[in-house]
C-alpha cells in the first residue's frame, strides 16, 4: 500500500500555463507600443544625429519607460527559455544548471541596462 504525502497536482484545467501565456502576451504587447513611441520621436521632423537622439533618452519618463520594457523584455526571455528548458532538457542538475545560468544573465543585463540608462 502506498501513502501518498501532499497534494496531488492536477496539471490540465483552465489555469494550467494561463500566467505564462498571458504575460508573454502582455510584455508583448508592452514592447510593441514602446516601439511605436520611439518610432514617433524618431521619425519626427529633424535631422536624426547623436543630439537628437541622446535628447530622446535624456527626460526621466524615457528612462523609466525603456526600463520598464526591458524587465518586461528580460521576464518574455525568462518565460520563454525556461520553457525551453522544461521541454527539452531531461537531466534535472543540467536543467537546473541552465536556468540558474540564464537568471544571472538576464539578472546581468539588467544591471547593464541600468548602467546604460542612467550612467552610472
Amino acid at each position: 500500500m502506498s501513502t501518498n504525502y501532499g497534494s496531488k497536482r492536477i496539471v490540465v484545467g483552465a489555469h494550467y500555463g494561463l500566467r505564462d501565456w498571458l504575460s508573454q502576451r502582455v510584455t508583448a504587447v508592452l514592447m510593441a507600443l514602446f516601439t511605436l513611441v520611439l518610432l514617433v520621436q524618431v521619425l519626427l521632423p529633424g535631422e536624426l544625429n547623436y543630439d537628437r537622439w541622446s535628447g530622446i533618452f535624456s527626460h526621466q519618463w524615457m528612462k523609466v519607460l525603456t526600463f520598464v520594457v526591458i524587465i518586461a523584455l528580460l521576464y518574455h526571455v525568462w518565460v520563454g527559455i525556461r520553457d525551453v528548458w522544461m521541454d527539452y532538457v531531461k537531466p534535472v542538475g543540467l536543467r537546473l544548471g541552465l536556468q540558474v545560468a540564464t537568471i544571472a544573465w538576464l539578472v546581468g543585463c539588467a544591471g547593464w541596462a541600468v548602467q546604460v540608462l542612467w550612467r552610472l
